[in-house]
C-alpha cells in the first residue's frame, strides 16, 4: 500500500473534516479485516451445514483472498483517478451485499459467490482507506500518527473477527454472523457517505489493463491447480492445464509490466538484491502465518467439531498480539534494526508451528494451544510490522511508497497461498493415510466399503463427519487420525517456511539498517534513478 504520496494533490479540509475522514477510514478498514478473518472461525459450521467435499472448504477462504490479492493495487489507482470517497462508500456497500449473499446461501456455490464479492469490496477498502489517511495529513508527524491509528484499526478488526464469529456462531448460526457484518457494513457505508471528505490524485496515474488481466488469470489458475490437485489428481487434465495457463500468463504479466507506462508491479525494484530477498521473505513468511491459521481452523472446527466460540480463542491468540504489541513494536522499530525484529518474529512462528505439529489431534483442550499459538501470534506481530520497515530501508527514499505497495501485493499473495497449499498438503496426506489405514484395519468388509465410498466422494473430511452410528461412522477415529497426521504435516510445512524465511533474513540482509539506504538525491546502485519514474 502506498503510504507516501509525494507530488500529489492532498486533501484540503478543516481539522474537523480531517478527523472525520480519519475515523471513517479506520472504521472501513476495520470492517474489511473483520469480513476477511471472521469466516475462519466458522469452518466447522460450514462443514456441518453445507457438507463441502474435497477442496470446497478451502475455496471458501480463497474466494475472498484472491480478489483482494490481485485487485488491491488496481483499486488504489481507481481511487486516485475517480475519487477515494466513491470507493470507500462503494466498497462498504459491496461488502454489505456480499455478506447478505453469503448469509442466505443454501449451498457452497452461493457462499463462494458471497465471499468473492466480499473480496472485491475489501480490495477497494484496504488501499483506499490508507490513501485517505495519508492524503488528509500534511506533516510527517501527523501522517505517522494517522498511519499508526490505521494500523491499529486493522489489528482491531483482526481481533474482533474471531470474537464476533465465535459468539454469533455458537449462540446463533453462521448465517447470523454474516448478517451482523452486513449490518456493520451498511453503517460504515453511511458514515463514509456523510462524513468522509473526498480526495484524488489523478496526475500520472493510469490503469494497467494488461498487467491486471494477466496476473488475475495467472494467479487464479495457480491457486486452482494447487487447491484441486489433491482432489482431482495432480496428473488430471484440468490441474495440468491450470499449471500451464498459470505459467503462460505469469510470463505474459512480466512482459506487460515491462511495457506498461504505469505498471501494476515495478519490476525494476527487483534489481535491488535486498528488495528481492525481502519479497521472497514476505511471500513465504506470510504463507506460513495464514497457513497456520487455516490449519488451526480446520483442526478445531472441522476435525474436532469444537464450537466457534472455542475456535475463536485460538484466533485471538494468533491475531490479538498484533494489536496488543503495536506500541512496543513501534518503539523497537525506532531503536533496533528491523532485520532482527523480522528474523526473530519468523523464528517464533517456526517454533510455534513445529510445536503444533506434535499436538495430538485427540486432545481438544484449549490449554495445549496457548503456548504454541501464542508464539505464532507474537512472531506475527513482530514480523508483519517489520516487513514494511525493512522494505523501505532497502530502497532509495523516493521509492518507499512504491516498494510498500509492491510488498502489500506480495504479502497478500502469501496469504492466498496459505490455505491453498496447506489444504493441498494436509488433505493429500490424509487421504493416503486413511486409505492405507482402512485397508489394514479389522473392520467388517461392509464398513470398509461404506467408509471408502464416503472418502471417495468427499475425502477424509467427509468420512470424519458422517453420523457416528452409521456403518461408515465406525471409521471416524481412523479418519480423524489420518486428518491429524495431514494437518500436523501442514503445521510442519508452515514451520519450515517460517524457518527458511528467518535464515534468509539473517544471511542475505546484512546491509539493511534502521535508515533507508538512499536519499532523494542518492539512489542505490541496484536501482538506477532513471529506472523508475518519480510519480507513483
Amino acid at each position: 500500500m502506498d503510504t507516501a504520496i509525494p507530488g500529489r494533490r492532498r486533501l484540503r479540509a478543516a481539522p474537523s473534516a480531517r478527523t472525520a475522514t480519519l475515523i471513517t477510514s479506520c472504521l472501513a478498514v476495520c470492517l474489511a479485516q473483520i469480513a476477511l478473518a471472521m469466516p475462519a472461525t466458522l469452518n466447522g459450521l460450514f462443514q456441518e451445514s453445507l457438507h463441502p467435499v474435497g477442496s470446497q472448504l478451502t475455496w471458501i477462504s480463497d474466494a475472498f483472498l484472491l480478489p483482494v490479492t490481485v485487485l488491491e493495487l488496481t483499486f488504489g489507482v481507481l481511487g486516485d483517478l475517480f475519487g477515494r470517497k466513491r470507493l470507500l462508500v462503494g466498497g462498504a456497500g459491496l461488502l454489505a451485499v456480499s455478506e447478505l449473499v453469503a448469509a442466505t446461501a443454501n449451498g457452497i456455490p452461493q457462499l463462494w459467490a458471497g465471499q468473492f464479492l466480499g473480496g472485491l469490496g475489501a480490495a477497494a477498502l484496504f488501499p483506499t482507506t490508507l490513501a485517505m489517511v495519508a492524503a488528509g495529513t500534511h506533516t510527517p508527524r501527523d501522517r505517522a500518527r494517522g498511519i499508526a491509528v490505521w494500523t491499529a484499526s486493522l489489528s482491531t478488526g483482526g481481533f474482533l473477527a474471531p470474537v464476533l464469529g465465535g459468539v454469533s456462531g455458537t449462540y446463533g448460526s453462521w448465517k447470523i454472523s454474516f448478517v451482523i457484518v452486513a449490518a456493520l457494513a451498511v453503517l460504515v457505508a453511511l458514515a463514509c457517505w456523510l462524513w468522509a471528505a473526498d480526495s484524488s490524485a489523478p496526475e500520472g496515474r493510469s490503469l494497467d489493463w494488461g498487467g491486471q488481466l494477466t496476473v488475475l488469470i495467472g494467479m487464479f489458475a495457480l491457486v486452482y491447480a494447487v487447491i484441486q490437485g489433491p482432489a482431482d489428481g495432480w496428473s488430471s487434465p484440468s490441474v495440468v492445464g491450470a499449471f500451464i495457463i498459470a505459467t503462460v500468463f505469469m510470463v505474459l504479466f512480466v512482459f506487460a509490466e515491462r511495457r506498461a507506462r504505469s505498471p501494476l508491479l515495478r519490476l525494476d525494484l527487483f534489481r535491488n538484491r535486498s528488495f528481492a530477498v525481502v519479497s521472497i521473505i514476505t511471500v513465504v513468511g506470510m504463507f506460513s502465518f495464514l497457513g497456520t491459521a487455516y490449519a488451526t481452523s480446520i483442526r478445531m472446527g472441522v476435525i474436532q467439531h469444537q464450537s466457534p466460540m472455542r475456535t475463536s480463542v485460538a484466533f485471538v491468540l494468533l491475531g490479538g498480539f498484533a494489536l496488543v504489541l503495536t506500541p512496543l513494536v513501534s518503539r523497537l522499530l525506532e531503536r533496533a534494526n528491523p532485520r532482527w525484529l523480522l528474523s526473530g518474529g519468523l523464528l517464533l512462528i517456526a517454533t510455534g508451528d513445529f510445536w503444533m505439529a506434535t499436538v495430538d489431534i485427540r486432545d481438544t483442550s484449549l490449554g495445549v494451544l496457548f503456548a504454541p499459538l501464542g508464539l505464532v501470534g507474537i512472531g506475527y506481530a513482530f514480523s508483519v510490522a517489520s516487513l514494511t520497515a525493512v522494505t523501505v530501508n532497502t530502497v532509495p527514499l523516493r521509492y518507499a511508497g512504491m516498494a510498500s505497495a509492491s510488498t502489500s501485493l506480495l504479502r497478500d499473495f502469501g496469504f492466498t497461498l496459505g490455505p491453498a497449499l496447506i489444504g493441498a498438503v494436509a488433505l493429500g496426506h490424509a487421504a493416503s493415510a486413511f486409505r492405507s489405514g482402512l485397508t489394514a484395519s479389522s473392520f467388517d468388509p461392509a464398513v470398509k466399503t461404506a467408509a471408502a465410498e464416503v472418502a471417495q466422494t468427499g475425502g477424509p473430511l467427509a468420512a470424519n463427519s458422517v453420523p457416528p452410528h452409521s456403518a461408515p461412522g465406525q471409521a471416524i477415529p481412523l479418519a480423524r487420525e489420518a486428518l491429524g497426521q495431514g494437518y500436523s504435516l501442514g503445521y510442519a510445512v508452515c514451520g519450515a517456511a517460517a524457518l527458511a524465511s528467518c535464515l534468509l533474513a539473517v544471511s542475505a540482509m546484512r546491509g539493511v539498517s534502521r535508515q533507508p539506504h538512499g536519499t532523494e538525491d542518492s539512489p542505490t546502485e541496484d536501482i538506477p534513478a532513471e529506472a523508475v519514474p518519480e510519480q507513483q
